[in-house]
């Protein structure tokens, strides 16, 4: 049984991981309202260039650029987006385990990796899985400029025959408490990508030509997308992390409870013990 010091010691421990774990939470918390608002704020760029990709393609129904070319699926480039550092729950856990059962399943040497994140490169890496290209040191918050160095990374992979298909790998953020992993197709950019229900057709006047028109935008739509998708998965993170963390600090608190109540019937043990010790000798003196 455990000593009345040792508990004095354990509850002093166990408080001061709660403040950590409360100070961690308000943090995560404050993290998660930029990244949402960045999350947010992507969603409408995201929106109307693909309206306008829509809008476009239509006018240019014979144009063939690299991009759009869909071709027989020989090596699948996955990029799987996780997190740089843990406390985060299951949030890197849940998504590594949807991407190693899609490693599993497929063919050997048909997917390979692109990692974004210190936590899924070093996963990956000690199983042995093939890893194209990883990305960790991330930025505190989503990065434009890391997007479109991926995506410019990934386009070329495509263009020149590398890899014949690109899809990522995220977790989608829904609110605070639920959280989605999904999959999308990021290359080549497909007709569920350029067609949109009400997208106006045939009316564009490209000048100087379609083809420089499409060699802007495309590159564009693809970092738009990537980063969306590298945004939403951030706020996803930050939103474990504060579940996490609160769920780690209730538990303290509940630790610390058990081990007070210990305490305090040890104390009164011991009191009662020498209280029956005083009593007992002045009983022997009579």
């Amino acid at each position: 049984m455990a000593s009345l010091k040792d508990l004095r010691r354990r509850i002093r421990a166990t408080k001061s991981m709660q403040q950590i774990f409360k100070a961690m939470e308000m943090v995560a918390a404050a993290k998660l309202r930029r990244a949402q608002q960045r999350a947010q704020a992507a969603s409408p760029y995201a929106a109307k260039i693909s309206a306008m990709l829509a809008n476009l393609s239509e006018s240019a129904a014979e144009l063939e650029h690299p991009l759009f070319k869909a071709r027989e699926v020989k090596v699948t480039a996955l990029v799987v987006i996780t997190a740089d550092r843990g406390f985060a729950g299951a949030y890197n856990t849940t998504l590594l385990r949807v991407a190693e059962q899609r490693l599993r399943t497929a063919t050997p040497g048909s997917i390979t990796c692109v990692v974004v994140g210190r936590k899924g490169r070093d996963y990956l890496r000690r199983r042995h899985y093939p890893i194209l290209a990883a990305h960790t040191e991330l930025p505190g918050e989503a990065s434009l400029e890391l997007a479109r160095r991926i995506t410019n990374d990934l386009t070329e992979r495509f263009i020149a025959g590398e890899v014949d298909r690109v899809e990522i790998l995220y977790t989608h953020f829904v609110n605070a408490i639920v959280r989605r992993v999904t999959q999308e197709t990021f290359l080549p950019i497909g007709a569920d990508a350029v067609k949109q229900e009400g997208a106006g057709g045939g009316s564009a006047i490209f000048e100087p030509n379609a083809e420089s028109i499409f060699e802007e935008l495309l590159p564009r739509y693809a970092t738009a997308k990537l980063y969306a998708a590298m945004a939403d998965a951030l706020a996803s993170e930050h939103s474990a992390r504060m579940v996490a963390m609160g769920s780690a600090r209730k538990n303290a608190g509940e630790l610390v409870d058990g081990l007070t109540l210990q305490r305090n019937r040890l104390r009164q043990a011991m009191i009662t013990r020498e209280i029956s010790e005083l009593v007992a000798g002045a009983e022997a003196l009579k």
